[in-house]
């Protein structure tokens, strides 16, 4: 009879351990799926907006350390007139272009290496909505992908009377891989930065040298 009792007892003790063992299963899966279909989407929106605004912060302290106050709109554009005045030719400086594009494609490309070496701290409160309850941050690393392209782009607009604005633009795009716990994904940033603007009097000559599309100067990198 207690050989009996002994064995029924062993027996209920080790479907307990079975059942305890399938519910620690079956929760570890439920977990697994709701923070993966809602806590991750949000973790990678966050991250992406952190990387993004960090790749671009960094893109746009190098952009002005590179050219501070060196460069003037004459140092890009020469502006030719006839006998009464009348602006009639805009022709872009292509040698100084290329050289601010290449130092700028450089600099940034450093840059953007040094991240990599520093993880970004991005706080689970904010995915989770509790401001009043202090979570720890999940780290993120940003990787550069790829080479930096950097164009020109130009845009003319009205000033005043007879009077139109042309504004010189610097555009930096480039890939980098956000990595954090879960997942990582490659984003495209793209951050565009006027550097020179003068107003030009008169009508805007329709001769505008070496824009190739519409009003914009490609220099990649």
């Amino acid at each position: 009879m207690k050989k009996m009792m002994g064995r029924t007892i062993h027996r209920w003790k080790e479907k307990k351990l079975i059942i305890s063992i399938v519910i620690i299963i079956l929760f570890a899966i439920y977990v697994y799926f709701y923070i993966d279909n809602n806590i991750k989407p949000t973790l990678i929106a966050l991250s992406e907006i952190k990387a993004k605004a960090v790749t671009t912060t960094a893109i746009n302290d190098t952009i002005k350390s590179r050219l501070k106050n060196n460069i003037s709109y004459d140092d890009l554009i020469l502006i030719k007139y006839d006998n009464n005045g009348r602006a009639t030719l805009v022709q872009a400086n292509m040698m100084m272009m290329n050289t601010i594009a290449a130092d700028v494609a450089l600099e940034v490309q450093e840059q953007l290496g040094k991240l990599s070496a520093n993880k970004v701290d991005v706080p689970l409160g904010n995915a989770f909505n509790r401001q009043m309850i202090r979570l720890p941050s999940i780290k993120l690393e940003i990787q550069p992908q790829g080479s930096v392209n950097v164009d020109f782009s130009t845009e003319f607009e009205e000033a005043g009377i007879n009077q139109t604005r042309h504004r010189i633009y610097l555009i930096v795009m480039t890939d980098i891989r956000m990595i954090i716990p879960l997942t990582s994904e490659t984003l495209r940033v793209t951050t565009n930065i006027p550097i020179a603007e003068t107003v030009i009097v008169g009508e805007v000559p329709e001769q505008y040298i070496s824009v190739p599309k519409e009003d914009t100067i490609d220099i990649i990198r």
